[in-house]
């Protein structure tokens, strides 16, 4: 296995495979987005992309297009090929029968069922394996995947939004709206973006929100690339954190379609006799001490669900617990240019820190004006 003397063709052909791999990034949670591109005598002649769990793989995908063309081509793909029977069979196998001559791989698949096995099968068949090419960029592809296979927990986007001087809400709780239109369709993006959104039962009852995605608001995204329709729409799980069971069952997100984990400290038996159009499920959160959901917990249960990315839409307490417990992965805050007065809502209760070593600390990635308000993009260091 080689990771050097890559020619700018080669970076060509990567780049399309990456693109490629873009085009499932709506559909192919839990799995993770792949692209692999076929090239035989400097001619594209296979191409193909993962677009849902338990459909082909990319690598199956090119190669039929490439039929026997594939025969000493050089595949370059954006994760290692797997090497385990899962809902399909192994791509490393496909590989080797179709003839390739060398495969080159973004990156390593951190998901331990392959791990490399995927190389050496692909190695032990006589092929050529070169490793690491554009592989910042494909590790970008799959953030949540990647550090589910590596911790057993989701990667956590927490959203909020603000005015200017920092304020969710008026004093008297009206908060709608603060951002314009553009940002709030920005907001569906990035929502089909996630496998679950998360909230608190304070948010649900307050706001009735629906939680979903709107497909009429994601089409009008101009980062949307038709990538699916409306009946490919995934819409995502939604996870609503009611400790003590306050929630009526009456609220608008239990009647539409799609799964809704409650999540709580002890049962309760109303959920028997529920009748709703939403896929109710109950799930008893581990007691932190203090009468709340311990949250690290919470995202270890959570990984029986496959999750890759959770997506926190939320007040300033429940945002503030996921500050505080350090399990933030990417923060993006979208600012109105607005003041809303000292009175108004804050934007995130965190303690009231005495020296300056102690504030959380972020990365800025991103600012990007949407539309009438800014979206500043943040990354945990």
């Amino acid at each position: 296995m080689s990771n050097l003397h890559f020619t700018e063709q080669d970076e060509s052909y990567m780049a399309m495979a990456i693109e490629l791999a873009k085009k499932g990034r709506f559909t192919t949670a839990p799995n993770p987005n792949v692209g692999c591109v076929i090239v035989a005598n400097n001619i594209v002649v296979g191409e193909g992309f993962h677009f849902k769990a338990g459909e082909p793989h990319a690598e199956v995908h090119a190669l039929a297009m490439a039929e026997t063309k594939a025969i000493n081509a050089t595949c370059y793909v954006t994760l290692e090929p797997c090497s385990h029977f899962g809902r399909t069979p192994p791509c490393a196998l496909a590989l080797t029968k179709a003839g390739v001559k060398r495969v080159v791989i973004a990156m390593v698949d951190p998901n331990p069922k392959v791990a490399g096995r995927g190389i050496k099968i692909l190695e032990d068949a006589g092929i050529e394996v070169q490793v690491g090419l554009l592989e910042k960029e494909a590790n970008a592809l799959n953030l949540g995947f990647i550090k589910r296979m590596k911790t057993k927990t989701a990667r956590i986007s927490v959203k909020l939004a603000s005015s200017l001087d920092g304020k969710t809400a008026l004093e008297n709780g009206q908060s709608q709206w603060i951002t314009g239109p553009q940002a709030r369709i920005d907001v569906q993006h990035y929502r089909a973006l996630h496998n679950a959104i998360l909230t608190g039962s304070g948010t649900v009852m307050s706001d009735d929100p629906s939680l979903n995605v709107r497909f009429a608001e994601l089409q009008k995204s101009p980062v949307f690339n038709d990538e699916i329709n409306e009946s490919q729409l995934r819409q995502p799980i939604r996870i609503i954190l009611d400790s003590h069971n306050k929630l009526t069952l009456k609220e608008k997100l239990l009647n539409l379609t799609g799964k809704v984990i409650l999540v709580s400290l002890s049962p309760r038996a109303d959920l028997e006799k529920l009748h709703c159009v939403a896929d109710v499920e109950q799930i008893i959160g581990k007691d932190d001490g203090h009468g709340r959901i311990d949250l690290n917990a919470l995202l270890v249960q959570l990984n029986e669900y496959e999750i890759n990315d959770i997506w926190v839409e939320s007040g300033a307490k429940l945002a503030g617990e996921f500050f505080n417990q350090q399990l933030v992965d990417q923060f993006i805050l979208y600012q109105a240019p607005k003041l809303m007065g000292d009175r108004g809502r804050n934007l995130v209760n965190l303690p009231n820190y005495s020296k300056m070593d102690d504030v959380v600390q972020l990365t800025l990635k991103d600012v990007t004006v949407i539309g009438d308000d800014i979206r500043i993009i943040s990354d945990r260091d």
